[in-house]
Formats: C-alpha cells, structure tokens, sequence
C-alpha cells in the first residue's frame, strides 16, 4: 500500500481539475481583456477549447487544503496559442505554488482567437484560475464561484 503522502499526491493530480478549479463555463466567463485606451476592442472575446482547464493542485497544499486564486496575464495570438513566454502572474494567491501551477498550466490553454469585424486579432487578458479543495471551507467570496445564496448556506434539490 503506498503511504498516506503518495495517496495524497495522486489524488490530487486527479481531482484537482474536477473538484478543485473552475468548470470550463465559468472560466469562460472570468476572462477579461486588457486593451490600450483608445485601441481596437475585439468584438468577440477569446473562449477557451481546452475541455477542461489543464491547471495541476500541487499535492502538498492540496494535502493541507490549501486554497487560493491567482489571476495570470496571458497573450493569446491570433491562431489562439497562448505565448508562454508573455504569461505573468497579475495576481498572487499568496503561495508561490500555486502561482507557479497556473503559470505551467496556461501553457497547455487553448482559445479561439478574439476577433474584430471578423478577423482574428491578438489580445492580452486577464486569466482568473481557483484552487479549491472539495473537502475545505470556502474562501470569502465562494458564493459566486458555487451558486450558494448568500450566508453560505446550501441550496436543497
């Protein structure tokens, strides 16, 4: 039998893009756009094709539980591709693991490229990724993310 730490970890790689970050609608909708004043806005913003997000819970915090959001800076082209090259964390979680996780995992996003008037244009965004752990507490502001009322309460089916 592997130790408590093994099983922890590869429980971790597992559930941490089904339990632990945001559903693919809901990254969707967290996407901002970074546009110059006064440049061309696309008409159409950049939507993710991954069918899920690729972000990997590092499996020591997961074992702790946890949490955190970093918000990256990524520049999507106008094929789609991410430039890795170009991707910053905008926003700390605080725990440079989890940053470092979301840097590696926007590596492997894939977009349909913005467009303006119809043609592809490249644009920077802003890239929200959530780690949470299903058997945690939720972080203050949670309710939007689940689609709980507000106290935190449950609703009943």
């Amino acid at each position: 039998m592997l130790p408590r730490a093994a099983r922890c970890a590869a429980a971790a790689v597992a559930v941490a893009i089904a339990a632990a970050c945001i559903d693919k609608e809901t990254a969707r909708r967290s996407v901002f756009p970074l546009m110059k004043t006064g440049g061309p806005r696309p008409d159409e913003l950049p939507v993710m094709l991954n069918p899920e997000p690729p972000f990997r819970y590092p499996a020591e915090l997961y074992a702790r539980q946890v949490q955190g959001n970093t918000t990256l800076r990524i520049f999507i082209d106008t094929l789609g591709a991410v430039h890795p090259e170009s991707t910053r964390v905008y926003d700390s979680s605080g725990y440079p693991a989890l940053d470092s996780a979301a840097v590696a995992g926007a590596r492997e996003l894939r977009f349909r490229a913005a467009r303006l008037h119809g043609v592809a244009m490249a644009v920077p965004i802003l890239f929200p990724v959530y780690f949470r752990h299903p058997e945690a507490a939720p972080l203050p502001g949670d309710t939007v993310l689940q689609g709980r009322p507000a106290g935190g309460e449950r609703r009943v089916p």
